[in-house]
């Protein structure tokens, strides 16, 4: 079907939609709708946003187009940039070709609770086909199969890998599975899973592991849990809780079970007849194959001598195999694989997607080279500033934060503090809470949600700083609690003013006052410390009192126009609007430098 047909197509019928991919430049917009650049430019011109023809702009600006043009759009799950939006990448989708596909499961928790004890007891009972000597290689994740029903799970090692891979724009897990400790309870590690579960608003399963153990309390669990707004469902809440062994394999049957009912009320779908696109989940080279990467495949069917790309790294698929280690010819939704082709390594998170042809493929690696390299050098951080902005243009309502205090009582006290504060506008959401210093998990979550880190009493882990940077992720330490409510207050007021420093430039002692035409005069003075520059905002202090303020007009060294005079040079300065000089006045240069708060 041509992009004309297509987009006909999209207009006619209700069951039929384009497809939008998170990002594209404005020349791909274009080519979808069947108008021209500039028209589309025209467009987006009229609801206020300026663009060129190659700039890349999100789903959500590129809907503004579609929309004048009464085009019916939905957003590519996880099929951000694929870059193939021609007539070829079968854009325009018909619902009714869209098939159940396999639940995507992550096992999140405290590090000695027993998160691999059992993946390891589901993967021995229930790993699809099995044969003799079971697994034959560590990709990443595998299959199981339960009631001839088959779930994905992913074995990530932990969530910080979980968020890490969310924070490049990719929504790969359905159901995350809280593993907590029947002897423990909940720890502070398990914490942070619920926090980063929550921020990625998967649904929640909880695992009361160990429940072999003479220590095992599963009701001091579900009453932690309740402390974290989880509750479970024998105590009238929406949250499925079960309770397992991972040693004995009790309970196992009915959490894989209850995982299916999940995925169920999901309805968790996807097309196997389109172009594959998907997650790059982990990447390692192998000495003699070259890169592996392992893929969970999202939506269509991946196939040997399919051209793919993932991130800026792209190559042409020259074998699969599936979590089994056995050759395969393809891969569907809800599969994951390893894949042997791509000439360098993608990284965990890069969006994979399948291109028509080698030409396109290396172009499109080749633009987002460029693109990454300018983007690199553009990296702003999110600041609690620009927040006020977007709140003010009514772009966002909520003030995402991540906090950080010294001791577990401060935190209690400060997120009771932040949690109060609430405007008509904006309401302050905690999605992370802890004690100890701001370290890499707590940016990540902090980049994957639009979050600012606030940390009251902390310092940062090493590296942090580095990190944070490259993410664009602002980090704001207070040591007087009151100043950080008061900044995220007026945050939310939309009132937070930029703090700026005072820097005193150079001064310059009057010695001399010429008088010019038209009643002007001409101070003579002598640089008497630092630098005097050309148009620098300027003090007048007489008898060290501020008589006031204005800016430099002319500065000249004999009859020459300068840029600068410096300590103990001789010069002749004309002020904007000034001319009550007397010998002995001192002319005080300064600027303004923004600050950290």
């Amino acid at each position: 079907m041509t992009t004309e047909g297509q987009t006909r197509a999209g207009r006619r019928g209700p069951s039929r939609t384009l497809v939008l991919p998170e990002t594209l430049t404005v020349k791909q917009l274009s080519e979808l709708v069947d108008q021209s650049p500039v028209d589309v430019i025209k467009q987006l011109m009229r609801n206020g946003i300026m663009v060129s023809m190659n700039q890349m702009i999100d789903h959500e600006v590129a809907s503004l187009v579609t929309a004048a043009y009464g085009i019916r759009t939905r957003v590519a799950e996880a099929v951000a940039e694929t870059g193939s939006l021609n007539s070829s990448d079968g854009m325009i989708e018909d619902e009714a070709s869209f098939v159940s596909r396999p639940p995507v499961v992550t096992i999140l928790g405290h590090v000695d609770h027993g998160k691999t004890s059992l993946l390891d007891s589901i993967r021995n009972a229930h790993v699809a086909d099995r044969e003799v000597g079971g697994i034959t290689q560590h990709i990443g994740a595998y299959q199981v199969e339960y009631s001839g029903q088959r779930i994905t799970f992913l074995d990530t090692p932990g969530h910080e890998a979980f968020t890490s891979i969310r924070s490049r724009g990719a929504r790969v897990t359905d159901i995350a599975v809280l593993v907590v400790a029947a002897d423990d309870g909940i720890m502070p590690q398990t914490e942070e899973a619920i926090d980063h579960a929550k921020a990625a608003e998967v649904p929640i399963v909880v695992a009361i592991n160990k429940m072999d153990l003479p220590g095992a309390d599963p009701e001091r669990v579900k009453r932690q849990l309740s402390q974290h707004n989880l509750l479970v469902e024998d105590w009238g809440g929406d949250i499925i809780s079960v309770p397992v062994s991972a040693r004995t394999g009790d309970g196992i049957d009915e959490l894989l079970e209850n995982l299916l009912i999940v995925a169920e009320i999901s309805e968790l779908k996807a097309n196997p007849s389109r172009s594959a696109s998907g997650v790059v989940i982990e990447a390692k080279l192998d000495r003699k194959r070259g890169p592996m990467a392992t893929v969970l495949v999202q939506s269509g069917t991946l196939g040997v001598g399919d051209f793919v790309i993932a991130g800026t790294a792209w190559g042409r698929v020259k074998a699969i195999n599936n979590d089994r280690g056995r050759a395969v010819k393809g891969v569907l939704p809800g599969e994951p694989a390893e894949l042997l082709g791509f000439g360098s390594l993608p990284e965990a998170g890069d969006l994979m997607a399948v291109m028509p042809n080698e030409r396109t493929v290396r172009g499109l690696a080749h633009d987002r080279e460029r693109a990454k390299s300018s983007q690199q050098s553009q990296v702003r951080a999110l600041t609690l500033e620009e927040v006020v902005k977007q709140i003010d243009a009514g772009d966002i309502k909520e003030l995402n934060l991540v906090l950080k205090a010294d001791v577990q009582g401060s935190v209690e006290a400060v997120r009771q503090s932040l949690e109060r504060l609430t405007e008509a506008e904006a309401r302050v959401r905690i999605l992370h809470a802890g004690s100890g210093n701001v370290t890499e998990s707590d940016v990540l979550l902090a980049s994957a949600s639009e979050a600012i880190i606030v940390g009251f009493a902390v310092g940062n882990e090493i590296g942090v700083e580095r990190v944070a940077e490259r993410m664009g992720v602002e980090i704001r330490h207070y040591s007087i609690i009151y100043q950080m409510i008061d900044d995220v207050e007026q945050a939310l007021h939309g009132m937070l003013e930029p703090t700026f420093t005072d820097i005193v430039l150079g001064e310059a002692e009057v010695r001399e006052i010429f008088p010019a035409r038209r009643n002007v005069k001409i101070a003579g003075c002598r640089v008497t410390n630092g630098r005097i520059p050309r148009g620098s905002a300027i003090r007048i202090l007489r008898d060290g009192e501020l008589l006031e303020e204005t800016s430099i007009a002319s500065l000249r060294h004999f009859r020459d126009e300068v840029n600068e005079i410096t300590n103990g040079m001789d010069c002749g300065i004309l002020l904007e609007d000034y001319n009550d000089f007397e010998i002995g006045d001192i002319l005080q240069a300064h600027r303004q430098e923004r600050s950290q708060r």
